[in-house]
């Protein structure tokens, strides 16, 4: 009996400890022009319970002419559906805008970025008021109420906007320093942080700068996010993907002693890349159409293609003999990156684990099953 006993005990405990610590927060990155969801992309976030998007406001780059950086590419039509995930801005800046400038334009360039995510945020919310309004405004089938009083609707909206705030908890920098340009980056990102004093300032991190930090330096911010892909160019020929393997990712991971709290950044993405004469030719991302047309494209490997005929692809004119590389992180892949990353970076219940990047063509193609699979995984 008391053996029985003690077996009991013995599963209950061992069952106990065996279950998991933790639940990472659910994220992707959404890098498009436009952030305005359909009816799909709800219920795509509702499916993979996606508590986060990292969303691209705008990007920063050196306008040779004016000789100074400028913003461009700011989003449009800022509206999200039903599901209502955290936003966190992305702001792009490119390597050459932290080079060229100097520190007054840099103090300059803080400002404008505060001013800028301001008003985006402004934008969103006059989306979201906008949506409220016209729901109590123009309740479902209001036109068969005779009895129905109609509401002046910019007075409902201007009640409903008043409620919201701008209020971002995090502003994320996307920039791919280099040793050259780390001291004026860094000093960038501490005028960067003045101006959103209650909100954490994050950045991402590339491989590189990880494993080297001693020479990359760790940038003056409360967290970062570990791009963990595009390990390796595109335009060489000899490369196998580009986007990434586990045995490139393994070489770049090798120390647990990162002086920063990381959030992770996968791969969830494929394109196809174009090389005519083993030279590089472009990339197309919608690819679909020409990778089926089994008698135009005739396989020659696991990954590789030959155009047996021209063809034109979206607005690429492809030439007969073209080769083509299709690359994509596997099933397999994606579970050994993610066994390389928990050997050395700590996770926890605050960790953002993020996948790039939201659409519904990616998202689609991998499943939805298996990608929540993959934030069990850690």
């Amino acid at each position: 009996m008391k053996n029985i006993i003690f077996i009991l005990l013995f599963v209950t405990l061992n069952g106990a400890t065996c279950e998991k610590e933790h639940e990472v927060i659910r994220s992707f990155c959404y890098w498009k022009t436009d952030l305005n969801f359909e009816n799909t992309d709800d219920s795509l976030i509702r499916d993979l319970k996606v508590q986060h998007l990292y969303v691209r406001f705008f990007d920063i780059d050196w306008n040779p002419y004016a000789k100074e950086p400028l913003p461009v590419a700011t989003i449009r039509n800022t509206s999200l559906n039903e599901s209502n995930p955290e936003i966190t801005p992305s702001i792009f800046i490119t390597n050459e805008v932290v080079l060229q400038s100097n520190k007054k334009q840099l103090d300059s360039l803080a400002i404008r970025i505060a001013k800028r995510v301001e008003q985006i945020g402004v934008n969103i919310n006059e989306a979201k008021a906008d949506k409220i309004a016209n729901a109590i405004v123009y309740p479902k089938d209001y036109y068969k109420n005779e009895n129905y009083k109609r509401i002046n609707y910019d007075s409902v909206k201007s009640i409903e906007l008043a409620k919201l705030k701008v209020d971002f908890k995090e502003i994320l920098i996307d920039c791919d320093w280099t040793e050259k340009s780390k001291n004026n980056y860094f000093y960038l990102l501490k005028q960067i942080k003045k101006g959103f004093p209650t909100a954490q300032v994050s950045a991402t991190i590339r491989l590189w700068q990880y494993k080297y930090a001693s020479k990359a330096g760790i940038p003056p911010v409360d967290k970062g996010l570990l791009m963990c892909y595009n390990l390796t160019k595109p335009e060489d020929f000899k490369t196998k993907n580009s986007i990434g393997t586990s045995e490139e990712l393994a070489q770049y991971i090798r120390h647990d002693q990162y002086k920063l709290k990381l959030d992770i950044a996968l791969p969830l993405y494929s394109w196809a890349v174009v090389f005519r004469g083993n030279q590089f030719k472009g990339i197309l991302s919608d690819y679909d159409q020409l990778r089926n047309d089994t008698i135009k494209l005739k396989k020659i490997s696991d990954i590789k293609y030959v155009l047996q005929d021209d063809i034109l692809v979206g607005q690429t004119y492809l030439r007969n003999g073209d080769e083509i590389r299709i690359e994509k992180i596997s099933e397999e892949e994606l579970e050994k990156m993610i066994s390389i990353i928990k050997s050395k970076i700590k996770i926890d219940n605050q960790t953002k684990v993020t996948f790039f990047s939201f659409d519904k063509k990616y998202i689609n193609d991998y499943g939805t099953q298996n990608i929540s699979r993959y934030y069990e995984s850690f």
